[in-house]
């Protein structure tokens, strides 16, 4: 089984606002865009696991937009690592997200772990003068947990940073011991997201690297699906589809130069040349260096 993930991260901002939504009116966005890369989630729905990771508020939209038959999943970015119980807390939780409350409005999968998340949750830390890599992978596994017992399927993300790359192995081991620790892992994917490899200028890793992450976290974890992390684009699509040991990939931005964006056609182009056996040729533009999907 492969798998295709999208991040829709806050693509949804208009540009009039310093963001990069020119698809559709923000009331719109999710059902618009919903619509418009259905028919290549169907299509190629019978050889991948597909979800979208949306923004809360779009949630409603694509659970609206998403047919009966539709073979793609609904996901969001992130719950909270507290949740309802019978007899205990019964909604208290403003400002927060829960894993039953997403549940109950159709989602399916969950992100959890993206390097976003890890930086934010470190930096609150920081602010209290705690600086312990640890106590964000508990809480990370306090959120996987509520999640997998809400019944949705997570996407957890692991990976080093520049700093830490003589050190990969512990790292990531210590990410995914604490992190999936007593969790049921047959729903779990992880993502490898190498952090020094994100942004302009920044070195790409290679499929010798990528093999190498890819079978350390198979064997880490007792043969959890392994997708890269690092943004699954067009230009590198053939390359990972041909490591027997990644199951798939993490889409972002699908146009990193002039008018950036995730666009529905890029979104199509991705996926084809993932999983359809490289129809299309290289078409040599500039798509930018790794990317923080």
């Amino acid at each position: 089984m492969k798998y295709i993930f999208a991040n829709l991260k806050r693509f949804d901002i208009p540009k009039e606002m310093d963001g990069i939504n020119g698809l559709a009116p923000v009331n719109k966005w999710g059902s618009c865009l919903t619509k418009q890369i259905r028919e290549t989630m169907n299509q190629y729905g019978d050889q991948a696991e597909i979800a979208v990771f949306y923004p809360e508020a779009y949630l409603l939209q694509a659970a609206e937009a998403k047919g009966a038959e539709d073979k793609w999943k609904i996901g969001v970015q992130g719950v909270y690592r507290k949740d309802t119980e019978r007899g205990g807390n019964f909604g208290a939780f403003t400002t927060n997200r829960t894993a039953k409350s997403v549940k109950s409005m159709g989602c399916e999968y969950v992100l959890i772990g993206h390097c976003e998340e890890r930086m934010d949750k470190a930096g609150v830390l920081a602010e209290a003068g705690v600086v312990d890599p640890g106590a964000v992978n508990r809480i990370l596994n306090e959120e996987i947990s509520c999640a997998v017992k809400a019944g949705l399927s997570v996407l957890y993300c692991v990976g080093e940073t520049e700093e830490e790359q003589d050190r990969w192995q512990e790292v990531i081991g210590q990410q995914l011991d604490v992190g999936l620790g007593q969790v049921e892992l047959s729903r779990v994917t992880v993502a490898y997201e190498p952090l020094w490899a994100i942004g302009p200028g920044k070195p790409v890793p290679d499929a010798d690297h990528i093999t190498k992450v890819a079978e350390f976290i198979k064997s880490r974890t007792g043969g959890c699906p392994v997708i890269y992390g690092g943004g699954l684009k067009e230009e590198n699509a053939r390359m990972l589809a041909e490591i027997p040991c990644v199951d798939g990939g993490l889409i972002g931005l699908t146009k990193f130069s002039g008018d950036i964006g995730f666009y529905p056609e890029g979104f199509a182009a991705i996926v084809e040349k993932y999983l359809g056996e490289g129809k299309g040729e290289d078409k040599g533009e500039d798509k930018g260096e790794g990317e923080r999907v």
